[in-house]
């Protein structure tokens, strides 16, 4: 990578963009709705059940310009635009963003949190994640907190997760796909005996919605 274009990654005029593409939001508050997702490369968080891995190595995924990103969203009549990844937070969104949102967009983000919080955004979902925890300071601002629960000791992982967010914040637990059999159960129970929490299916598998 030359120069130019390192610099201009950290100005956050260019981004590696594995894929960008219209489609519905699957998982948690806004599941069922249509939105322009942006999927950036990069990831070293390392979650195993993880079912884009050829996110994590952001050099598979050529710089592209955030004007030649926004000229991708602008072919679709959309109102959404979901940042997700890898884990987006490893760019700097300041720009994209504020773009995006000068031309009426409301902007979500996808993020482990386990990077400092860059852009402007009208919704957070944070996942946290075991392996690299979230950091201190994003947790107070995320809207929507969505746990994936691999086993039942997850379930206690989420409570002590619940407790750095805001009041209002949308509590989600969402199985991990591959034992989705063995775990909804699980979780239809522990929702049942704690109100506070929603499930979250990832409807989008269900409805082979790429």
């Amino acid at each position: 990578m030359d120069k130019q274009t390192e610099l201009a990654l950290k100005r956050g005029e260019y981004l590696p963009l594995m894929e960008g593409f219209y489609t519905i939001q699957g998982e948690g508050f806004f599941s069922g709705k249509a939105a322009y997702f942006l999927r950036i490369g990069g990831c070293d968080v390392g979650c195993r059940w993880c079912d884009v891995k050829e996110s994590w190595n952001a050099d598979l995924h050529p710089p592209t310009s955030i004007v030649d990103i926004i000229k991708g969203i602008e072919k679709y009549s959309v109102d959404t635009v979901v940042i997700t990844g890898g884990e987006p937070l490893m760019w700097n969104l300041d720009k994209l963003t504020l773009i995006l949102k000068e031309k009426g967009l409301k902007v979500h983000l996808e993020t482990s949190g386990a990077y400092p919080l860059s852009g402007y955004f009208d919704w957070i979902c944070l996942s946290p994640k075991k392996m690299q925890a979230s950091l201190s300071e994003i947790k107070p601002l995320v809207d929507e907190l969505k746990i994936i629960v691999n086993n039942k000791h997850d379930l206690k992982w989420a409570e002590e997760q619940r407790k750095y967010v805001k009041k209002d914040c949308k509590l989600y637990l969402q199985s991990e796909w591959s034992r989705r059999e063995q775990n909804i159960p699980i979780i239809i129970d522990f929702v049942k005996e704690n109100i506070e929490w929603s499930i979250s299916l990832q409807s989008h598998k269900y409805m082979n919605i790429p």
